[in-house]
Formats: structure tokens, sequence, C-alpha cells
């Protein structure tokens, strides 16, 4: 097992909150200016990636959270993978981002394109839109992902598709997974703990922490197919309760209706 840590800088309470705004305003600005105007560099798109770790490594040390991760040795950055992780609080993409190994694409709200220069850089580093008020543009995102995933890049959802209110995991939609099973690719199990006392869903305060993420060895999916769909689910389910060490709070099915739904990662869900 590997371990990387954010070791952060201790700071008074009352001022972490406009410390990390006063960040992530102008640090945005500039980090997405650079990823945007040299987005021709090649490989295209993973310039984006290593910006945006830059971006969560900063932000984590103003705001004074660590992070602790458990990576098994058998998950590396050389083959594209589908990670999917329980969602806490919005601290969870920077937490991930520096610890997920290899280049790292998310699935994001497509109105999260549309923002000047955030949006701009997005697309820039070949992140994913997604438009949930819309499944007719589902194949568009399957197809989108398998391109990364074909390139050796790989993939994030968050397949509860919003963040949990009371950090217990609901149930877990569809859409990551089909596009693990249409392309053959790996899945591997992400468990997230600690973010939702760092931020929670119904908070804007910033409270310092440790902050544990867990990878699970991978799945392969090619095992399963898409008949045996739902004993994936099952699987990989149990296996981020387990990693996240948080309460399942699931019912005892997945939805129909959420069959076809694929999750945005990056900025609020439509829920929120």
């Amino acid at each position: 097992m590997t371990s990387e840590r954010s070791t952060p800088y201790r700071r008074p309470a009352w001022w972490r909150t406009a410390l990390a705004i006063a960040y992530l305003v102008p640090v945005t600005l500039v980090l997405g200016s650079t990823a945007v105007l040299f987005s021709w560099v090649p490989p295209r798109g993973n310039l984006m990636v290593v910006l945006a770790r830059v971006w969560s490594r900063g932000l984590l040390w103003i705001s004074g959270v660590k992070v602790e991760a458990e990576v098994p040795a058998s998950v590396d950055g050389r083959r594209g993978r589908v990670y999917l992780a329980n969602h806490q609080s919005y601290f969870d993409i920077p937490a991930l981002l520096v610890t997920l190994p290899g280049s790292l694409r998310f699935a994001a709200k497509r109105s999260l394109f549309r923002i000047p220069v955030f949006g701009w850089s997005l697309h820039a580093g070949g992140f994913i839109p997604v438009d949930r008020s819309d499944r007719s543009r589902a194949r568009e995102v399957y197809k989108i992902a398998g391109r990364r995933l074909d390139a050796g890049a790989s993939v994030l959802f968050f397949p509860e598709g919003t963040r949990s209110r009371d950090g217990r995991i609901g149930p877990f939609e569809r859409g990551g997974f089909l596009v693990a099973l249409k392309a053959g690719a790996p899945i591997v199990p992400v468990g997230v703990s600690g973010t939702r006392r760092v931020l929670s869903r119904d908070s804007l305060k910033l409270a310092s922490g440790t902050v544990q993420v867990r990878l699970g060895e991978p799945i392969d999916s090619k095992q399963f197919g898409i008949r045996r769909r739902d004993a994936l689910m099952s699987r990989v389910r149990s296996e981020v309760v387990e990693l996240s060490g948080e309460e399942d709070g699931a019912e005892a099915e997945v939805p129909s209706s959420a069959s076809e739904e694929l999750t945005p990662v990056l900025g609020a869900p439509s829920e929120d």
C-alpha cells in the first residue's frame, strides 16, 4: 500500500473560510486561464489535470485539511479505470484529486462548462459534460468517457448522484457502471470519510481536520457484463461502504428511474 499526505497549515477557525474564498477566486482564474491558453500542448488535457492538483493542494493546505490515503499497489496510473466514490462534501473533489493516480477526468454538470474561464478550462481538460435533465444525451457521455478510457485516462463518478445530508451512503445510480461495462474498464471502489466534518452540505463554514481516502482492489467489469450489472453494483457498493466506514443508508433496491442516469461530479448536482 502507498500513502500520501497533504499537510495542513493551522489557522484560526474564524478566518479559515474567508481565506479559502480569497484563495479560490484568483487562483482558479489564473490556473484556469493557463489551462485554456496551453490546452494545445500534447497530450491534450493533461496540463489541466496537473493544474487541478496544484489547485487542490493549495486549497487543502489553506483550509487546514490533511489527507491520508491508502492506495493498493495494483492501482496505478498506467491504464484507464472507472473510480466510483461516495459523496460527502465539496471537499471530496480536492481530496480525490491529490489521491487518485494517473491522468484523471471527471463527469461534470453541463452548466459548469458555460462559466467563463472555469468552464473553458474544463473543456480544455477533456472533462465530460453531463446534462441530467436530458437523458437523450447519455450516449454522448458514454462515447466521450469511452474515448478518455481508451486513451489511458481514468474517469471518476459519484454514483449516489448528490452529497449525503447525514453522512450515510445512499443508493447508487447506474451511469458510472454502464460506462465501465460499455468500455470494458475495471472499476475501483473508493471510500471517502471526514470531508463532511470539514464542510457539510448545509454549511459554508470550514473546519480543519483529517480526511481519509481508501481505494479498493480493481474489479474486472468484464467478468460481470450487462446481464449481471446488479450484482456488480451490489459488490462495488458494499466495498465503498466498507472502505468509507460510513453507515449504509440505502434502500434495498435502486429506483428503476435511475437506470440511465449519469452522475455529475464537479459542482453542485441538480438536486442541491
